[in-house]
């Protein structure tokens, strides 16, 4: 029997506060984990020209592996061969691939809660158990070796995310070398969710190959680098698995569009405009930790990095789905329901993605502080 699983609440948001710009109401999009900005001018300047020049076809860059495997030695001292790196179409099938790769139907993998809807829903996806650890304010909001190690039995493998989502929290370097130091000594396999490093507020994020060369990372030109929409990740594998992970990505998904990955080499050179954006996202970060509290929200994850504030709403509801669509319908501030990250306390949660410019922050929170104040009221 094909099991169920969970919708993505952020979707049906998304769709109404689509439905509700098209009938003209001026709507502020804070649902989804996506910059508001596109491509880099550079990107977008080569993918006109392979336009005009180029037929395309089914094609996997090995400039763009080379590019990648750079990105690693210059970032994080690791040296990664290009043919470790399966280019994707974008960090969702890195994940399928990544999963089916590692285990087999009935294993059990360990992720955080709250943590990103669609770990636990593509393990289900894949008849794989999820092990939920419950990550609170007193844990940051993140996975510990402490957790893991308590784990009976140990799990056969974790999805550790550093940045996370839907929380921002970091790791510390300390703490990753620990996790590791669990994960080797009861034979848990490591799968890293990298998709927001270059976006830290606190130093940077360490890569969990610093520590496990044999871990499998997932990464993606959707968040640093502004391309959300062109659908083009990758996923580092050890050399054991590079022969399955080829395998499965060119059965299920054959290869990214050749024009993304044009366009995603080129982005690389654009650095200046990508480093920008992360300034533009830690202006609207201290803005939102500024005026937050005016609103009631005074209990905030620690956003280290990404772009997101997770805060609780306990205090003024217990069904954050329908508070978040409340809020659209009355501010056309459109925002994630905390029960996408977590299916037990989240309806006490809502997250915004503060991925979008200053100005929109501005109006954003100049629209939420009336409602919210009357919220507060009842």
């Amino acid at each position: 029997m094909p099991v169920e699983i969970d919708p993505f609440h952020a979707i049906a948001i998304s769709r109404l506060a689509h439905r509700m710009a098209a009938e003209g109401a001026s709507v502020i999009h804070m649902e989804f984990g996506q910059p508001s900005t596109g491509a880099p001018a550079g990107a977008l300047a080569v993918a006109h020209r392979i336009l005009d020049s180029d037929g395309m076809g089914y094609w996997e860059s090995p400039d763009l592996k080379a590019r990648i495997a750079g990105l690693y030695r210059e970032r994080h001292g690791v040296a990664v061969d290009p043919e470790q790196i399966i280019l994707t179409c974008g960090a969702s099938p890195a994940l399928v691939l990544a999963l089916s790769c590692m285990f087999a139907p009935g294993a059990r993998v360990a992720l955080a809660r709250p943590g990103y809807v669609a770990y636990r829903n593509t393990l289900k996806a894949l008849h794989i158990t999820p092990v939920e650890i419950a990550c609170g304010a007193t844990e940051r909001f993140q996975l510990s070796a402490a957790a893991l190690a308590a784990l009976d039995p140990a799990p056969d493998g974790v999805i550790v995310a550093s940045p996370a989502n839907p929380t921002g929290t970091i790791i510390p370097d300390d703490e990753v070398r620990a996790i590791v130091a669990v994960c080797r000594a009861r034979g848990i396999r490591v799968l890293s969710d990298e998709i927001y490093h270059g976006l830290s507020y606190v130093g940077p994020a360490r890569s969990m190959l610093e520590d496990m060369p044999d871990a499998l990372v997932i990464n993606s030109f959707s968040k640093y680098f502004s391309m959300a929409g062109w659908r083009l990740g990758w996923l580092v594998v050890p050399p054991a698995l590079v022969a399955a992970a080829r395998a499965r990505m060119g059965n299920l998904f054959l290869t990214p569009p050749s024009l993304s990955q044009h366009a995603g080499l080129a982005a690389f050179d654009c650095r200046d405009e990508l480093e920008g954006h992360v300034a533009t996202y830690r202006r609207n970060r201290d803005l939102l930790l500024e005026r937050l509290p005016a609103l009631s929200l005074t209990r905030i994850a620690p956003p280290d990095g990404a772009f997101y504030i997770y805060a609780d709403i306990g205090h003024l509801t217990d069904d954050s789905l329908a508070f978040c669509t409340r809020l659209l319908e009355a501010t056309g501030v459109a925002t994630a329901p905390g029960i996408d990250f977590d299916p037990v306390d989240g309806h006490r949660f809502m997250r915004f993605s503060f991925a979008v410019s200053t100005a929109q922050v501005e109006d954003a929170l100049a629209r939420m502080a009336p409602w919210f104040a009357q919220q507060n009221r009842r």
